[in-house]
């Protein structure tokens, strides 16, 4: 059962989006005003906004554009930066964001800063996969034939890589890191992370030499300028740091080794 909102709250507050008509046009805030409700998160809060269409001053508006899917920390896809925050919003809860006095009972909303957007909260993450590809982050396979079984591996090989493989491409990591730029070639922790959890794969491993020389290469792992911003919003607290790290060392021997394959 549902808990009732506490007899001090607001009976509503005041939204602030800010607002983008489309790629190459400016950006500005349109405030809206929205009816305090139990269990609200920031995607019930945007489709209330959306129903009635209308700002603060009475005006009917655009409905606010925005991204989403599963509405549970799973696909990643509704990132957007909440009081300055960059965050989840299907698990971004009013009350939470309103129990700060800092908030003075108003959630701003502002899409990542990082990548470039579409129209309004909406942005376009393809870098992200763009990425992926580039590191080849994937198990290769030889055909669909029988290969039989597969290598075994211990419960604790297959943890460490699990914590890994919660990563659902949010880009929370690369809106808070401060060497992650639109205009720049680095990478960033979340492929970096992933290149590691397919290095680690008995299989995947077939690839791990051309994933370095990617590493190696412009935006690769020398780009990190070690902020440690990643691992303090990753939503899913993977440990991204420490998978950086591990990236250092495999890269250190991979230089030794073509040292002396070019000798």
């Amino acid at each position: 059962m549902l808990s009732e909102l506490p007899p001090a709250a607001a009976a509503t507050f005041t939204v602030k989006v800010q607002r983008q008509d489309s790629r190459d046009s400016a950006a500005y805030f349109e405030a809206f005003t929205v009816a305090r409700a139990p269990a609200q998160n920031i995607i019930s809060v945007l489709l209330a906004i959306a129903e009635k269409s209308t700002n603060s001053e009475g005006k009917k508006t655009t409905p606010v554009v925005w991204d989403c899917n599963c509405l549970e920390e799973v696909c990643g896809s509704c990132t957007m930066v909440i009081n300055g925050r960059v965050r989840q919003s299907c698990s971004a809860m009013v009350a939470d964001i309103l129990k700060d006095p800092e908030a003075q009972n108003t959630i701003t909303l502002q899409p990542m800063s990082k990548f470039p957007v579409v129209r309004d909260l909406w942005v376009d993450r393809s870098r992200m996969f763009e990425n992926l590809k580039r590191l080849q982050a994937w198990v290769p396979i030889d055909g669909i034939h029988n290969l039989g079984a597969g290598p075994k591996e211990t419960p604790d090989h297959q943890t460490e890589r699990y914590d890994i493989s919660r990563c659902m491409t949010c880009g929370c990591c690369l809106e808070a890191c401060p060497q992650f730029t639109k205009d720049n070639a680095f990478v960033g922790a979340q492929a970096i992370a992933q290149a590691m959890y397919f290095n680690s794969h008995p299989t995947g491993a077939t690839l791990k030499a051309d994933r370095l020389d990617v590493l190696m290469a412009e935006g690769g792992v020398s780009d990190c300028g070690n902020a440690q911003n990643c691992v303090k919003v990753c939503p899913k607290e993977i440990p991204l740091t420490e998978a950086i790290a591990k990236a250092g060392r495999q890269l250190t021997v991979h230089a030794v080794k073509k040292m002396f394959e070019m000798k």
